[in-house]
């Protein structure tokens, strides 16, 4: 085809571009090459179902890297349908064709590998990557990604003794493509109302019976360490505490925040923390337990997530019951906690300059989106919907129909609302405009009947307020603006009561969450909600950010090995015409997806 061979001279002499003005001072390359399979062996629960691992791990290995550093991670898809990854939280700055999700990027096809090229740009924190597509996030696939500050920005607290990754999260015993069946076929709240377990870092809960794994931290009294607390679930939001310790927040998806002392920690679907905690007991073996927000649920009942915290000199194990925590249905906890998360305005972070160099407190608004989530019915199939509108994938990915025909064909840019709702619900290719280094206001509406969390990739987002009820723009006098932190993933509040036996009861007034994001990042970017089945089912859209100057100092071109699908697909090419021999291709020569 002969566009297509237009296409790939324009992304060779693009890339050659590109990589000149790539900025390498003080970065390092890091290599990481990813086996994908099923394993029926690994065995999380107490149940034999299939567990999506990276080179035979479950939770996959760990990416541990610095201020500006990149990354290159190539991917053989084992599995027997299409794969992608994402990593949240990491921004891709100027460099969206490396965001792992369905809009930015075609799926490596079995038997396939592809290689991820991005740069840790301007970030610190805690982050992780999962599988994007296909509902595989809820058979694993997922691990840990730390962005480590450069030598000379100082960290706003004492070096700790070690650091400690701990991802958490629900866990079903349905194998995932019986899940994603079930799911797309059941226009009632099903049997996916509630996971079966909590995971620590893939291992089931301590103690819980039949289970033979569990996770284990060793410590040393008197000793601070920092732990990574990442929620890789699907569904549920918990509460995270460790027997007889208070931990330190410090730092949450790349912002180190004000130092608070608590007892215990919200972290909702999505979102990661930094907490210091001290071994300032006696030695002895403590519980580690995250209990999930908004169920009733017994000391051992298999969605009460349980480590150990091991003392190094301890004879004792754990004693006692578990630590107390909130009460899982009291809204105002998780609400004045989550008001309470500030950012720390004198810290460097990426950069030299204190954070709170970049603040809120005089921006001029350019867009506001007012953004409702809700159920509905469409073709007598269940859908979730954002102003009535349920994402449809289409085959080919925004951001390749966006730079070869200017969307035409696959999306019509700004054709549904973004402040009201949509007449009537519809499945459709929601792409909205987002103005080119303007500031825009997202008021994230929750009609849903639980607890939800939203997404933005490609930026942080300033978390400036939580209300009840209807967003007005009056509302935004009770924003703050002086110190809100900057995270990636930020929680919406709906308030229902669940027991393990009965269908939610009693549902308090819908709530709404605003941010502020400055988009400065040109690129296709997803928003959606960070609950699987929500997200599956259609509860997104894309913001696209255009900057006309075609110079890659402002955006990347397409990647040499760049992927072609939908309507770019390459088709076998037919058999040419006798002529000259081809010249021959280097050894070292970038190559796209390739059998191995």
């Amino acid at each position: 085809m002969a566009f297509s061979g237009i296409l790939r001279r324009r992304l060779i002499a693009c890339s050659v571009m590109v990589a000149v003005l790539v900025f390498r001072t003080n970065a390092i390359d890091i290599y990481q090459e990813w086996n994908v399979a099923i394993d029926t062996t690994v065995n999380p629960t107490t149940s034999q179902q299939p567990v999506i691992t990276i080179n035979g791990m479950f939770p996959g290995p760990l990416i541990n890297a610095t201020t500006n550093d990149f990354i290159h991670v190539n991917v053989f898809n084992n599995l027997d349908e299409p794969l992608l990854f994402t990593w949240n939280g990491i921004q891709q700055r100027l460099n969206s064709w490396q965001d792992g999700v369905s809009g930015t990027n075609c799926p490596i096809q079995p038997g396939k590998n592809w290689t991820y090229v991005f740069q840790t740009k301007d970030q610190i924190g805690t982050f992780f990557y999962f599988p994007s597509i296909n509902f595989q996030k809820a058979a694993g696939g997922f691990g840990s990604i730390r962005v480590n500050n450069r030598i000379v920005i100082d960290v706003p607290f004492p070096k700790p003794e070690a650091e400690f990754d701990l991802l958490i999260g629900d866990w079903l015993n349905t194998s995932y493509k019986d899940a994603r069946s079930l799911i797309q076929s059941n226009n009632t709240s099903g049997e996916l109302d509630l996971p079966d377990f909590v995971l620590m870092n893939g291992k089931g809960p301590y103690g819980y019976p039949g289970m033979v794994n569990y996770e284990s931290f060793t410590v040393s009294q008197g000793k601070t360490y920092r732990f990574r607390v990442s929620n890789v679930g699907n569904d549920l939001s918990f509460n995270f505490r460790i027997q007889n310790h208070q931990m330190v927040v410090v730092e949450t998806e790349g912002s180190y925040t004000q130092q608070i002392t608590l007892d215990s920690l919200d972290v909702h679907v999505g979102q990661s923390y930094s907490v210091l905690v001290t071994a300032n007991q006696q030695e002895a073996d403590y519980y580690i337990v995250a209990t999930p927000k908004m169920l009733s649920t017994a000391e051992n009942n298999s969605l009460v997530g349980k480590g150990v915290l091991h003392y190094a000199n301890s004879n004792t194990p754990v004693t006692g019951p578990l630590p107390g925590g909130p009460d899982p249905f009291n809204r105002s906890f998780s609400v004045d906690q989550a008001k309470s998360i500030r950012w720390n305005m004198t810290a460097g972070a990426a950069r030299p300059n204190p954070q709170g160099t970049f603040n809120v407190s005089n921006v001029t608004l350019s867009q506001t989106f007012i953004l409702r989530s809700s159920m509905a019915d469409i073709g007598g199939l269940p859908c979730y919907v954002v102003n009535n509108v349920s994402y449809l994938t289409p085959e080919t990915p925004l951001k390749l129909a966006d730079q070869f025909a200017n969307g035409s064909g696959v999306y019509q840019l700004d054709q549904f609302p973004v402040q009201s709702v949509n007449s009537a619900a519809v499945n459709g290719v929601f792409v909205a405009t987002g103005n080119h280094k303007g500031w825009i206001e997202l008021v994230l509406k929750n009609d849903l009947d639980v607890m939800d969390a939203w997404h933005l990739d490609g930026f942080g987002f300033y978390v400036v307020g939580f209300g009840d009820g209807d967003w007005q723009p009056d509302l935004r006098s009770t924003y703050n603006l002086l110190d809100p932190v900057v995270r990636s993933t930020t929680q919406q509040y709906r308030w229902g009561r669940k027991v393990l036996t009965m269908k939610i009861d009693q549902v308090y007034p819908g709530g709404w969450t605003a941010v502020y994001a400055f988009l400065d990042n040109p690129g296709m970017w997803n928003l959606r909600s960070q609950h699987l089945k929500n997200w599956y089912l259609g509860q997104e859209l894309y913001i696209r950010v255009y900057d006309a100057d075609p110079n890659p100092a402002k955006e990347r071109p397409p990647p040499e090995n760049l992927l072609l699908c939908g309507i770019f697909e390459t088709p076998a090419p037919a058999s040419p015409p006798p002529g000259p021999p081809a010249a021959p291709v280097p050894a070292n020569a970038p190559v796209g997806q390739t059998p191995w």
